[in-house]
């Protein structure tokens, strides 16, 4: 038997402020970061969702609090915080398109303020994964989890920070096969498995453990692999982009609220989502995209409210 769960998401990963380097050299200042990211769609979309991430005790700690609780995000207080709170800086190329720089550190605090049962969810990726001294404990806690709630994980790569792909690939294998849902971009892919079809890994990661696979193509809609041997394609929405940012982790928002509103999150659900009809999937998918492009069309990581997309 498993222990009860409360109808909340946990989201583990970096909070942090990102500075947007704009090509006419204008710049500006606001909270994100991926798995917070992930957070703050999933309130927007109404989610009850709990954030664990490593912030410093300073003003810009303070404005990426204030932001979250905006869209209903509880930032969980633990029993130590970072020297100060990380920077990222995105700059935009002519097309919108970001890359990024980093200065951050990253660890987990060793307790923290959650109460009652577990989560229906557990999400994690991107830095808080691989930067250590936490990406080990964000591994041991995604372990713990897996009992009672369901593991969903997009890696989220970024190589400026994690040095090659051989010593990213090992945390990327481990957490794939604990998680129920991965969603990885085909950028990624090409970065951590360059020569291999997106497609061939989704493939094959589908039959390592996780119960659905799905990967991003940008303007070109996505691809998913499931457990149960399905092969989905959702084409992409045409919009007039802004830029980029936060867009995959908009999608990632839109899949774990998907997933939630069709009854297939939570351990008691896993086999559920194994045998999920590929037009359930596909539906999900469907309105994933149109989050993600929503966000695209508008400045920064500025995911719609669950009121848009009715």
């Amino acid at each position: 038997m498993t222990a009860a769960t409360t109808d909340r998401a946990l989201v583990v990963g970096e909070a942090l402020i990102d500075e947007v380097a704009r090509p006419d050299g204008t710049r500006e200042r606001h909270p994100g970061g991926s798995p917070a990211n992930v957070a703050l769609g999933l309130g927007r979309l109404g989610r009850s969702v709990d954030l664990l991430t490593w912030l410093g005790e300073d003003a810009d700690g303070d404005l990426v609090r204030e932001h979250l609780g905006r869209s209903n995000v509880n930032v969980l207080t633990g029993d130590r915080w970072a020297v100060r709170t990380p920077v990222a800086t995105a700059n935009l190329d002519a097309q919108g398109v970001a890359s990024y720089s980093f200065d951050l550190e990253w660890d987990l605090p060793s307790s923290w303020d959650e109460s009652g049962g577990g989560p229906l969810v557990v999400h994690t990726g991107s830095i808080a994964t691989v930067l250590q001294p936490g990406g080990a404990a964000v591994e041991r806690l995604i372990a713990r989890s897996q009992p009672t709630s369901s593991i969903t994980y997009d890696p989220n790569l970024r190589p400026m920070l994690m040095g090659s792909p051989a010593d990213v690939l090992p945390v990327v294998d481990a957490l794939v096969r604990l998680s129920d849902v991965v969603k990885v971009s085909d950028e990624d892919l090409a970065w951590l498995l360059p020569g291999v079809a997106p497609a061939e890994i989704a493939e094959q990661w589908s039959r390592s453990g996780p119960s659905l696979v799905v990967v991003t193509h940008g303007p070109d809609g996505a691809f998913a692999s499931t457990s149960a041997g399905a092969r989905l394609h959702v084409p992409g929405l045409r919009v007039d982009v802004v830029d980029t940012v936060g867009a995959g982790d908009s999608f990632m928002g839109g899949l774990i609220d998907g997933l939630w509103s069709v009854g297939l999150l939570g351990a008691a659900s896993r086999q559920a989502l194994a045998d999920a009809s590929p037009a359930v999937i596909q539906t999900v998918l469907e309105r994933c995209v149109r989050i993600a492009a929503i966000t695209v069309s508008r400045a920064g990581a500025n995911p719609p409210l669950a009121r848009e997309l009715i």
